[in-house]
């Protein structure tokens, strides 16, 4: 028990940082028309792929034509 009190300062934080990264990309999934890739296909990996995945969605699964 002591040891998870003395490594919370450090896992609150990482945590905290990939709860909102991923809250995010959800809501600008949700927001999209239109993705590269289907829609379904990045929840899956925003969810299931820790804080890489919310990454890759913003790097690769937003179509950026207007």
């Amino acid at each position: 028990m002591q040891f998870i009190n003395e490594n919370l300062a450090i896992i609150a934080p990482l945590l905290i940082i990939q709860v909102v990264l991923m809250i995010t990309a959800l809501v600008s999934l949700i927001r999209a028309e239109a993705t590269n890739g289907p829609k379904w296909m990045w929840v899956l990996i925003i969810l299931f792929i820790n804080t890489i995945g919310p990454i890759a969605y913003f790097i690769f699964g937003r179509s950026h034509e207007s």
